[in-house]
């Protein structure tokens, strides 16, 4: 049996944005129940998704990085963190393997929930810091960061 290793998560934003952590920078992840199903998104294609029941990941004060070329100014006067903390926006990640694996990169959606009438923010998406530093974020219907990870 051939053993895939991840090494990094591309994390996208419904507005454009995008944030990427390395392997080494998750202290915890779960990604539950991935399907392939096929679908439309957005008036595009019929392709090929991955949608999850839900995602939960504990991120290291280390992953607070910001690549100007991923974002937009104002997420660069708020860091990572603080984007992810401020908005409920990730919609899709993209799971890439380490070099050794031949692999594509998997990509990722997240359960959705129009959060009010702007349509950007995912009423299934809770996150906050914690005292340690660390970033926790929890996309789930039926459960919410304080639930996963309790203060």
């Amino acid at each position: 049996m051939t053993e895939h290793v991840f090494s990094e998560l591309h994390f996208h934003f419904r507005n454009g944005d995008e944030w990427t952590v390395s392997h080494k920078e998750l202290a915890d992840i779960w990604i539950s129940r991935v399907t392939t199903s096929y679908g439309r998104i957005r008036g595009g294609k019929i392709q090929e998704i991955h949608p999850c029941k839900s995602f939960k990941v504990e991120i290291l004060p280390e992953a607070d990085h910001v690549k100007s070329t991923d974002i937009n100014n104002g997420s660069l006067e708020l860091g990572m963190f603080g984007r992810a903390t401020k908005y409920q926006d990730i919609e899709k990640m993209d799971l890439l393997f380490d070099d050794s694996s031949d692999k594509e990169p998997l990509q990722i959606y997240f359960p959705f929930k129009q959060k009010d009438p702007s349509g950007l923010d995912n009423a299934y998406q809770t996150s906050r810091m914690g005292d340690n530093g660390h970033l926790y974020i929890v996309i789930d219907a039926d459960a919410t960061v304080d639930d996963e990870y309790p203060a």
